[in-house]
Formats: C-alpha cells, structure tokens, sequence
C-alpha cells in the first residue's frame, strides 16, 4: 500500500478535528467547512441539523428514584425465660365465693349502732376463740353492718376468712380496711397471709414488711421471714429482667440509629449520582479538545482552522523544548516571560500573537495540538520581539510585551 501524500502531523491535526466534531457536531455547520459537510452527505453520511439560537444541549430526563425496599422491621428479641426455684409448700386454690357484705360507707352511725357493733364484735372474738370461724364470720358481719366504718372490724373478719382458707375474701376485707385506715398494721398483716396462702410471694412481702414497720408483731415477722426467701428469689429474677430488656432496648434504638445513617447515605450517593448524570452530557468539550475552541471567544472558528493548517507551527510543537515551555505556560501565564530569551519559544509565540492578539483576549486554548496543553487566559495581545540567538535581554526585560 503507498504511504499516504500528507505528513504525520495533519494526520493527528485531522484526528484532532474529527474527535472535536463528535463532540461538538454543531461545528460541522460552520460556513468554512461546508465542504466537509457536503463530502458526509454525498457519502450517504448524516449531519444533525443545527440548533436554534439560544439553545443549549437537553440534558437527561432525571431519572425517578427506584424505591428503596422497605426494611423488614427489626423482629424483637425474645428474652429467655429461666427456670425459678421455688418453695410452694403451703399453697391452697383460690376461693372463688361471691363478694361478702361490705356494709353502706356513706352510712351514718348512731351510738346505738356502735354500742350493738360492739355487742357483736365482742361475740365474734369469743367464737373465733372457740374456732368457730364460720360463726365468727357471721358475727363480725352483723357487726361490720351497723358500724361500717370500723376498719378494724373488717381486718378481723378476714382473719376469720384466712382460718376458712379463703384468702380471696380476706383480702377483699382488708382492702376495705385500708381504704378506711391507711395505716392498718393489722390489715397489711392479714392480707399479707393470704397472699402467701396464694402464692403470691412477693406481694406477700411487701405487706407483711408494712406491717412490721407501722406496728412490730412477732407473728407478722415470723411470716415475713417465711415468704422472703421465695420473694427475693423473684426480685432479683425481675431485676435481671429489667436489665435484659434495657439492654435490649439500647441494642435496638442503635440499630434503628444504623439503618437510618445507610437510608441517608444511600439516599445522598444516589443525589450525587443523579446530579452527576444531569451534568455530564453536553457539559463541555473536554477530552482531547483540551478547551481548545472554548476559551478565546474573540478568534473565530476559522481562524482555529488556520492555525491547524499552518506547518510552521505545526513543526515548532514537535520540538520538545518548546512543547514543555507551553505546558509551563499552560499551568501558569505569568511564566512566559522566562521564555521571552529562548528563540524557539520567540518564534512562535510571537507567530501566535500575530494571528490571534489583535482579537481582543486572545486565543483560550489549544488542546490536543502536538501534545501541547489547554493555553488558558490567551496569548498578550502584541507578543514579544524574538530575541537573536545569544543576545541578553533588553533592559527592563520584565515589562517586555506585558503592556
């Protein structure tokens, strides 16, 4: 195959210029390149027909957030459950009797009432002595109703009750008792008998406890320290239990706490990702263009094309030397002046300045040219004179071609 009639360097000037059309194909209706224009089309080529005035690229359609899967909720640990030794001797089945006669509250007591209250609760004393419980019940009752508001009368009648075994209605009665007198040792000791007879170890505790503290009984200690084993027993099972479910709650809210920091970060990345695809297309030549047509608006596009043509330049790029003097320059305007002595880089940035520093700011950049980068800011408007080989600076030397 014959080698090609053009030069390596218009080769890469020609893909330079394509991989700008791709980017930029609205260049493809610039007056100068009709030509290539027409040379696509006669090759059954298609040409995207130009942008109205004042358009810009569409940018993506946003996407709609998928959803995200709801989270299962977090199922809640279930607290093993330990086995409690307890000592149940002694523990009866409930009663379960209709309610016994309370007597009216709002009753209103004559001394009469009182003095046959008395007769009645002297003979209950005597029956209860003999152990005649049900007869003593039955006394303590007739008593309980003409003097209702007796709380002693109904803590002896639910002792009476505990004697029956019927723990149920001696609690009934000493409830009353201590919605009458708060301050019944009597009724907290009864009641509290009756809810060991239940089993109920622990409420059994606290009233024979109460007890003992408003009115020391010897009786009312010695079932205290009966019931204490088993209510401490179940004391201290509920208080690790308190703690098991405390710690349970502190390990849930901090996993509710890290689930909500993963919905947040997974709801910013994908804003980011979204905000990222809305700006990518259409944002900027970038690539090989290097901001080469971006940045100097006063050069027209022909002019561009000009400089692609001309070989001088074109040469002066594949110089090494002069290839990093205009990526130093690139990175940093300011530095031509170190240049402004080095023939070479004279030649053609005053080569530059005569074709682009008279249009008012210069020449943005020129990307992808003889590996050269992106030229920010523009060449100086008048360039600077090349000094001859060996010759030093002009005095004032800093000033040159910055006026």
């Amino acid at each position: 195959m014959s080698s090609l009639p053009f030069p390596k360097a218009h080769i890469e000037q020609l893909k330079t210029f394509i991989d700008l059309c791709k980017k930029q194909p609205e260049l493809l209706q610039h007056p100068e390149l009709a030509f290539f224009k027409q040379y696509i089309l006669s090759m059954g080529g298609k040409i995207p027909p130009p942008r109205a005035a004042g358009d810009s690229p569409k940018k993506p359609e946003p996407k709609a957030a998928e959803p995200e899967p709801a989270e299962e909720p977090a199922e809640e640990e279930p607290l093993e459950e330990s086995d409690i030794e307890l000592d149940n001797s002694g523990v009866i089945e409930p009663d379960n009797d209709d309610p016994q006669p309370m007597g009216d509250k709002d009753k209103e007591i004559s001394e009469e009432d009182t003095d046959k209250s008395n007769d009645k609760k002297r003979e209950a004393i005597s029956a209860f002595a003999s152990s005649e419980y049900e007869e003593a019940v039955k006394l303590y009752t007739e008593a309980i109703l003409l003097n209702p508001g007796s709380a002693l009368l109904y803590a002896k009648r639910g002792q009476a009750y505990l004697s029956l075994n019927k723990p149920n209605a001696c609690i009934r009665d000493c409830e009353r008792a201590l919605e009458i007198n708060p301050d019944s040792a009597a009724a907290y000791k009864f009641r509290g008998r009756a809810h060991r007879l239940l089993g109920h170890w622990e409420e059994a505790a606290r009233d024979l406890r109460q007890a003992c503290r408003i009115d020391f009984d010897e009786q009312a200690d010695e079932w205290l320290r009966e019931v204490t084993p088993n209510a401490r027993r179940l004391e201290e099972h509920q208080r690790k239990y308190e703690r098991l479910r405390a710690e349970r709650d502190v390990r849930q809210r901090l996993e509710r706490a890290r689930r909500a920091r993963e919905q947040h970060a997974r709801a910013a990345q994908a804003q980011q990702e979204q905000a990222a695809a809305n700006d990518g297309p259409g944002a900027g030549a970038g690539g090989g263009a290097g901001g080469g047509a971006g940045g100097g608006a006063g050069a027209g596009m022909g002019d561009f094309y000009k400089l692609l043509n001309d070989p001088e330049i074109l040469t002066a790029f594949q110089d090494p030397e002069v290839a990093a003097a205009f990526q130093d320059i690139s990175a940093n305007p300011a530095n031509i002046i170190k240049y402004q002595s080095n023939p070479k880089v004279a030649t053609v940035i005053n080569k530059l300045a005569s074709k682009f520093g008279g249009m008012g700011g210069g020449m943005g950049g020129l990307g992808g040219l003889g590996g050269m980068g992106g030229f920010p800011g523009g060449f100086p408007g008048g360039g600077f004179g090349a000094a001859p080989p060996g010759s030093a600076p002009a005095s004032g030397g800093d000033d040159v071609g910055l006026d």
